[in-house]
């Protein structure tokens, strides 16, 4: 006879939350005991696209996490092991027959990862149920009525998290769970340049977001410096799960009812449908990670420069917004949109170089990495799909329309500090005498530029254009139109 205890299992991934959390909602919903699990595993952790900032911000959500489950004498059983043989740990103590996560819409190592697991819970007798993550389908083989199923999602009211009394596994039983596994360190630095995890902080951005500085959305998105005051700031703890789209969404439309700036909250609102739309593409094109999803464009050789990826890494380009964005990215793990599409652009269409070169660098900065947004959005901004507008982004014309006084610049480049602002855009442009005159030496104090953006926007221009001409490129590019949207587009 199995006289173990019957619980269930909630697996948390990328949905550090208890509310709106659909995997936690279910599980409780049964009546049975639940714990809460989460495992850092060796898997991501080592894997290419991941780095510190990443853990630490996960790590920090643990914590807030943790410090809300007090009230319910329960805690996350966190611990530095892959899931199978985590679970394999816990059926020595427990009777598991349910578990309960979310679906994933991951790189290939969690697809893989996840179809190993979904082979050891049938071997197991175990139900594995996930559930769906931010209004993103699963199995669709296109969109036709993809609308009608993510406003159904989007109508349902967040859902509550409220645990019967002593159904959450207590604090003690975890912790004579810990002695059994390999824990990991949750401890993080109290004072670094990032956004830090966890649902109470991001609740406190909203709340900000909310309360005032939505008002210059709008005016400001596109604006490198602004940007990071006027833009929500929600990404990170969208892509990682402590809040979940379709709450913000919720408190931003009963804000819309009696604001005076309808017209920034449906702008932002907007967002919030296009990043569900991104990772649904995602989703069902997981290819996209390593080739373009038009495979007309495989064709296209690119040589590799470590010198040129180098100078784009640490920003040394000699392009002053190039640089400023990156050094600011990789240091802040923070860049808005059309700061991001720019720099993508530098890379893929003035360096020329193969957009795969530079998944790894940006996903590990960017705080937010979320792949369904990461890899369609690198091919789209290196001119890859067939489907989208071809832009190749200026950044000089966007320096001075976007940070016209050079503060952003200035604040991430300083070597330029010291020179008149139409100089701290175009540092090259600067004679011998000027450069006497500022005691500033091109090449020495700030690189030369590396290429040519005239020439290398014409050649990238050129190539592009020519190739969306080829059949290959034209017959994908239906296929993707078919696919991915509606049939109003084809």
């Amino acid at each position: 006879m199995n006289t173990k205890p019957h619980i269930n299992i909630v697996w948390l991934k990328r949905d550090l939350r208890l509310h709106d959390n659909e995997a936690i909602y279910n599980a409780l919903k049964t009546g049975k005991a639940t714990l809460l699990l989460y495992c850092f595993e060796p898997l991501l952790m080592n894997d290419s696209h991941y780095s510190e900032r990443h853990w630490n911000f996960i790590r920090e959500s643990i914590i807030d996490l943790n410090t809300a489950l007090e009230t319910y004498n329960s805690k996350i059983l966190a611990v530095q092991s892959d899931i199978i043989a985590a679970i394999n740990q816990l059926q020595s103590r427990y009777h598991i027959s349910d578990i309960y996560s979310h679906q994933e819409t991951g790189i290939l190592v969690t697809f893989e990862r996840d179809k190993n697991f979904k082979r050891y819970c049938k071997n197991n007798l175990i139900n594995w149920h996930e559930n769906i993550n931010n209004g993103v389908q699963r199995g669709l083989k296109n969109r036709d009525n993809w609308n009608e199923l993510v406003d159904a999602y989007y109508a349902i009211e967040p859902l509550s998290f409220a645990p019967k009394e002593n159904q959450l596994i207590s604090k003690k039983d975890i912790e004579l769970l810990e002695i059994n596994f390999n824990l990991p360190n949750l401890d993080t630095q109290k004072f670094t340049p990032f956004q830090k995890g966890g649902r109470s902080t991001g609740l406190r951005y909203l709340k900000s977001f909310f309360e005032q500085r939505y008002q210059n959305y709008m005016f400001n998105i596109s604006k490198p410096e602004q940007a990071r005051t006027s833009c929500s700031r929600i990404s990170p703890y969208i892509a990682w799960g402590n809040l979940s789209v379709r709450e913000v969404y919720h408190e931003a439309y009963h804000l819309k009812k009696a604001s005076k700036h309808k017209k920034a909250l449906e702008a932002f609102m907007s967002r919030l449908r296009w990043q569900t739309h991104f990772i649904q593409k995602f989703e069902m094109e997981h290819t996209m990670e390593e080739a373009s999803v038009n495979k007309g464009f495989h064709k296209l050789k690119k040589s590799i420069s470590s010198k040129y990826q180098d100078a784009w890494k640490t920003g040394q380009t000699g392009y002053p917004l190039v640089d400023a964005c990156m050094r600011c990215l990789n240091e802040t793990g923070y860049l808005n949109f059309r700061m991001r599409a720019l720099v993508v652009s530098f890379f893929t269409h003035n360096l020329w170089q193969p957009w795969q070169e530079a998944t790894t660098h940006l996903s590990q900065m960017f705080l937010d990495f979320e792949p369904g947004i990461h890899f369609p959005q690198l091919q789209m901004q290196a001119g890859e799909t067939g489907i989208n507008m071809l832009r190749i982004y200026n950044p000089v014309k966007n320096s001075l329309k976007y940070d016209p006084e050079a503060y952003f610049i200035k604040k991430w480049v300083p070597e330029l500090k010291k020179l008149d602002t139409p100089f701290a855009h175009q540092p090259y442009l600067m004679t011998e005498m000027e450069q006497q005159l500022y005691n500033f030496k091109l090449g020495k104090d700030y690189p030369k530029p590396i290429v040519n953006l005239e020439s290398t926007r014409k050649k990238a221009g050129n190539t592009l254009w020519k190739l969306r001409k080829d059949k290959t490129v034209l017959e994908e590019s239906k296929r993707i139109l078919r696919k991915h949207t509606l049939k109003s587009r084809f």
